[in-house]
């Protein structure tokens, strides 16, 4: 009897769990009768989410109250996203939403193919996106063949982010093509790390495949490590596998190469703020209407592209929405044989980093309210 019992009680969950998804994953399918603005959050991982909620309930990206969140996500992506829906349901958060596309662009990235439908409707009944960060973009995809240093692990996220991209603000693979933005020019279409990578890809641009070896000829990580921080765009202290509590990325400074356009960051903020960032790509060849509007210290790699068109699009090639960016408190461990001593905040107070940083999710807030 107690067999049959919790039989039931767990086929119960299943079908319960099932039509939650269902429900989840269908947010643009269903009629959309508040009109409430909607922000897309592309690859709504567990941790995605919790990072732009945390940024939210702190008041560091101050959406307007009556903003819902989507995550839209493709259903052969590497990751398990009823993780995401089991998270929002026991956040108790509402206005927050799931949408798949079970179909694949296929080879046809750029240009009409099998998700375009659901690439329009989510732009239609949305005010912005955000893509984050993530692993490297297949090659093939900017017309390259694969470095023995990119390390490809998600395929189908590559495929669907840069696709979407394409639909969004087009490029130099098809002039013809009428990007969707010509009907929203405001829309914001924000890239962070592996977010910016491919939004130039996707507008025709091309990749630097690994930094250190074709950019300062350097092979070893050792190299890497000896060289001046503001060079370093990821903690090589990491490959030696010494401490598992190392912190994932590195601190550097940046150098604000197009002022008069990045106003609405830089006021209160010095001429190289510090940022946190962890790649070994970079952009090389921007894509169209794409240009660089800022560089690491030493001019030799894209820190944030703009968009000539589209006032809304831009791309940051470092980290502005890790919550440790936020904590004065958060001691970090970058050097194995170093305590952890170093908070963003106490390295980089106010004008030093901590206000560009903030500055970046008050603008995108107003831009969203209006």
């Amino acid at each position: 009897f107690q067999q049959i019992v919790m039989k039931k009680t767990v086929l119960l969950f299943v079908i319960i769990l099932a039509v939650h998804l269902l429900l989840a994953q269908q947010y643009f399918n269903a009629p959309v009768a508040t009109g409430d603005p909607v922000l897309v959050l592309m690859n709504p991982t567990v941790n995605n989410l919790k990072t732009v909620f945390y940024l939210i309930d702190k008041g560091i990206f101050p959406l307007p109250e009556d903003y819902r969140l989507v995550g839209f996500y493709h259903t052969a992506q590497a990751y398990d996203f009823s993780q995401s829906a089991g998270f929002i349901r026991e956040s108790g958060r509402e206005g927050v939403f799931l949408h798949a596309c079970s179909e694949l662009p296929g080879h046809r990235l750029y240009g009409e193919n099998p998700c375009s439908d659901d690439f329009r409707l989510v732009f239609e009944n949305s005010a912005g996106v955000i893509f984050f960060g993530g692993p490297d973009i297949p090659p093939a995809f900017y017309g390259e063949e694969t470095n023995l240093l990119t390390a490809i692990t998600d395929y189908h996220r590559h495929a669907f982010e840069a696709s979407f991209l394409f639909h969004l603000t087009g490029g130099f693979q098809d002039d013809a093509f009428i990007p969707l933005l010509e009907q929203k020019a405001a829309y914001l279409v924000m890239g962070i790390c592996l977010g910016m990578q491919t939004m130039n890809i996707a507008a025709g641009g091309t990749m630097i495949q690994d930094i250190p070896t074709e950019v300062y000829g350097l092979f070893t990580a050792e190299q890497v490590l000896d060289m001046q921080q503001d060079n370093q765009h990821r903690n090589y202290h990491t490959l030696f596998g010494l401490d598992d509590a190392l912190m994932w990325g590195s601190f550097h400074r940046i150098k604000i190469t197009s002022p008069e356009k990045l106003k609405f960051l830089t006021a209160g903020s010095a001429p190289h703020p510090g940022v946190l960032s962890s790649h070994h790509q970079a952009v090389e060849k921007a894509g169209k209407g794409l240009e660089v509007a800022a560089t690491s210290v030493d001019g030799k790699i894209p820190e944030i592209l703009l968009h000539n068109r589209y006032p809304n699009v831009i791309g940051f090639q470092f980290h502005p929405e890790p919550a440790l960016l936020y904590k004065p408190d958060e001691k970090l461990k970058f050097d194995p044989g170093k305590p952890a001593t170093m908070s963003f905040i106490g390295l980089y107070p106010e004008a030093e980093g901590e206000t560009f940083n903030r500055n970046i999710w008050k603008w995108a807030a107003d831009r969203l309210s209006r």
